[in-house]
């Protein structure tokens, strides 16, 4: 099986969506995939747990992705030998109106993981510089000072967007949160084909709605917003990595080999020793629980 390489698939300049991959071929059998999967990932779980003890970081996963892309499945199969305390998803849909009286991003603020664990953004933050830029209309439904027409929604809006955005991924990765950001490269393609699973599989049927046509009918524009805000706010502290999507068994074992190689890089996430005062009586505590 050949190696992933983060350098592959990081973002660290100018991109095109049309000229990144959808498929890669990694030379192996879809078992073994499988296996290397699951190593990587049990890996992955006994490094959650050493995050946990040591108490300092926490790890934050945006997943991004036209419909279909195999967001859910991944996190189904990354994640499936974690601590089930240790990694919690959050699926984030149309804004509650709870959530529409604060600013757009207080619904992942306060979403965050706690140091020690994984968080999963399924969808994320990102959703207000991508479905709101198809879809200019619905941020009149936020309410915002300024903001009473269409036309109000210039270039200047977006330019704050994506600087307040950046300006929330560079505090909370300052303050010790560890931030990955996948796009799903799907193909239109392979979309075509999913969608009509859903449509034939009478188990699959409950995915299907039918705003998932009218969405794909929109698939340029949301192409288009996705590298924007990928080229923009693509950075050392939180990068975007473009996974190549149309097979969903070799973009599991990328992301899972992307997240284990990167935290693998931080050195002083460890376990933390016994104080020096317990570590010397040992002993002395064995021997009070064998008689006890």
């Amino acid at each position: 099986m050949k190696e992933v390489k983060i350098e592959d698939f990081k973002v660290t300049g100018t991109v095109k969506l049309d000229g990144s991959r959808n498929d890669w071929d990694l030379d192996a059998s879809e078992d073994e995939l499988e296996d290397h999967l699951e190593d990587t990932r049990k890996k992955l779980g006994k490094l959650q747990d050493t995050l946990y003890a040591h108490g300092k970081y926490a790890v934050l996963v945006c997943l991004q992705g036209m419909d279909t892309a195999g967001k859910d499945s991944l996190i189904r199969e990354v994640f499936k030998d974690f601590n089930a305390r240790g990694v919690v998803v959050h699926s984030f849909k149309t804004p509650t109106e709870l959530e529409k009286r604060h600013d757009y991003l207080w619904r992942h603020y306060i979403a965050l993981p706690e140091r020690g664990k994984f968080g999963v953004f399924n969808r994320t933050h990102y959703e207000n510089v991508l479905v709101t830029r198809v879809h200019p209309e619905y941020i009149l439904g936020e309410n915002l000072p300024g903001i009473d027409s269409l036309e109000d929604i210039d270039t200047e809006f977006w330019e704050k967007r994506f600087q307040q955005i950046n300006e929330f991924e560079k505090t909370i990765q300052q303050n010790g949160t560890i931030i990955f950001k996948f796009f799903l490269n799907l193909s239109k393609d392979e979309q075509k084909e999913r969608q009509l699973r859903r449509l034939d599989k009478p188990e699959k049927n409950w995915k299907f709605s039918p705003g998932d046509l009218d969405e794909r009918a929109l698939w340029e524009d949301y192409r288009k917003y996705y590298e924007d805000a990928i080229n923009r706010t693509s950075k050392p502290n939180a990068p975007w990595y473009i996974i190549p999507s149309d097979d969903k068994e070799t973009a599991r074992v990328i992301v899972a080999e992307i997240m284990l190689q990167e935290l693998k890089k931080y050195k002083d996430i460890k376990e933390p020793e016994l104080d020096d005062d317990i570590k010397a009586k040992i002993s002395e505590y064995r021997e009070r629980l064998k008689n006890d």
